[in-house]
């Protein structure tokens, strides 16, 4: 049986930085609440997204200082004019900003300054109600807040310093030896220092949490779930790993002894070496895999159904030394397995609404683990055109406990894969979806939502039919993860089309 919470439903992808907006990137603010709208007047029940952590290097969302915090770029600005903490934007920024495009160096600077305001303002005018909303927030997330504030503020200063100094800001193995070994004297003085930067951290992080709660609670009220992204792996440089070294292959030196990474696949014929240092998964499973546990019940927090990426890391992992430059050589290497997802599923009680993200070179002992657990995997039709009918991403191959997709964050739209696919597959596509190369993204969209797995997914470039330009993200790549879509891009027909086909297929209430 399985242990989703699935239903015969479909929905979008749309991370929350690309939605429009003023403020040089998509954020919690009122574009959020009129995309789910929007997603219910289409007959959508589900908005996913990717994480919603603190972006990293190359601003992607994969590689965040914290496994907990949300990014603070999410923070919508309105809510804090509002109150009183933040005065309005000046024009003459917001007319800069391109509405189709974040441009991480000019908008991340300029957000962070304008949550400093808010964070100044409130510390002069809040009121006492607002003041206690606060702290029961600090108190109730403190299990991770702290360390997380903490941490911030301590890069924040290395950083600072670093910059002063013409050099390289540290990562934390490379700050003062007391604060890197986190000694309780170094750590005691640490927090009375920078008290003022820890209390504007949490603050970041409760507006978030409150916007986020209206905005969730606004999507239920709609008939929308949203499905978060659990990357497998965190950050070398994270509030994580230096809270919770021990849990990490790490040398005495605190760097990395093995890194994670995939081996040569389609995306790369080097290899992904994506750098993350591995778990030490002997000592998380002494302590019942609670740093876990602690993980997912947080992104349960914030949406109903998280998809975890990489979920076949789960049964083996590609280990790469970490003085190695490329993924090519590395070891598969046994993961937790079972025994992780029976803690999980224990600690949640007796449910995993989880999406196993099961791409990539997939093995026996992987299908075992997914389907031991009832967990739904992915299927993306964008890769179903290239071998034969037994292909098990072909709509007729389906089983019901899947999710399809047309494509994924990490694939072109379906419109610029039609362009460059291989003549084979535009033949096979074209003679399996019964088209003539016109309208090619609602054709496959009509098969994702005609078919018989559980939950149709598709980017909100393939419901708009927009070229590769309108990528999000390409693998190996630099300069992602920047796309925003404006909304006169919309028009009335995607939405009215998405709903009449929810209504055919018996994604959204039946026929109507």
């Amino acid at each position: 049986m399985s242990t989703t919470r699935l239903r015969r439903e479909s929905g979008v992808i749309l991370h929350p930085t690309s939605l429009p907006g003023p403020h040089g990137i998509g954020d919690c603010g009122p574009s959020a609440y009129h995309f789910v709208d929007w997603l219910a007047g289409a007959g959508q029940s589900c908005w996913q997204m990717l994480p919603l952590n603190p972006i990293g290097p190359g601003n992607s969302p994969y590689a965040s200082v914290s496994a907990f915090a949300a990014s603070p770029l999410l923070v919508a600005l309105e809510p804090l004019a509002e109150a009183g903490w933040l005065a309005p934007p000046d024009a003459a920024d917001l007319a800069s900003f391109d509405p189709r495009k974040v441009d991480f160096e000019r908008v991340v600077p300029w957000r962070m300054d304008r949550l400093r305001d808010a964070a100044e303002g409130f510390s002069r005018r809040a009121d006492a109600a607002t003041r206690a909303r606060f702290a029961a927030y600090r108190e109730a997330q403190r299990t991770w807040l702290d360390d997380y504030a903490l941490f911030m503020a301590l890069d924040t200063a290395q950083r600072r310093a670093a910059h002063a100094a013409g050099r390289e800001a540290p990562a934390w193995p490379q700050w003062p030896a007391p604060l890197a070994r986190r000694e309780p004297a170094a750590m005691a003085a640490a927090r009375e220092e920078h008290a003022g930067e820890i209390r504007f951290w949490q603050f970041v992080q409760w507006c978030f949490g409150e916007q986020w709660a209206r905005l969730r609670q606004h999507a239920r009220e709609r008939g929308v779930r949203l499905v978060g992204d659990l990357p497998i792996f965190v950050a070398h440089h994270s509030a994580d790993c230096w809270a919770r070294p021990d849990l990490y292959r790490l040398d005495a030196a605190f760097a990395p002894t093995v890194v994670a990474g995939v081996p040569p696949d389609f995306f790369s014929a080097t290899g992904q070496r994506w750098g993350n240092p591995l778990y030490d998964w002997d000592a998380m499973a002494r302590d019942g895999y609670a740093w876990w546990i602690a993980r997912l019940r947080r992104q349960l927090d914030l949406a109903d159904i998280v998809r975890i990426d990489h979920f076949r890391g789960f049964a083996a992992y590609w280990e790469i030394d970490a003085a190695c430059e490329t993924a090519v050589e590395g070891t598969w290497r046994a993961g937790p397995g079972a025994a992780l997802f029976e803690r999980l599923r224990d600690a949640l009680g007796g449910e995993l609404p989880v999406i196993a993200e099961d791409l990539g070179i997939i093995t026996p002992d992987v299908e075992a683990l997914r389907d031991g657990f009832g967990l739904p995997g992915m299927r993306v039709l964008q890769f179903a055109f290239g071998e034969s009918p037994d292909h098990l991403f072909l709509p007729h191959n389906y089983i019901e406990n899947c999710c399809v997709y047309t494509g994924t964050h990490d694939n072109d739209t379906v419109v610029g894969w039609w362009a460059t696919a291989a003549e084979r597959e535009r033949r096979y596509a074209s003679q399996y979806l019964d088209l003539d190369g016109h309208d090619i993204h609602w054709a496959m969209v009509r098969a994702a939502c005609a078919s018989v797995a559980r939950l149709a997914i598709y980017p909100l470039q393939d419901v708009l039919g927009l070229d590769a330009s309108h990528r999000m993200n390409t693998p190996a790549l630099t300069g992602c993860w920047t796309w925003r879509f404006e909304w006169n891009m919309v028009g009335p027909e995607p939405g009215k089309r998405l709903a009449e086909m929810a209504a055919c297929y018996g994604r959204r209430g039946g026929i109507a």
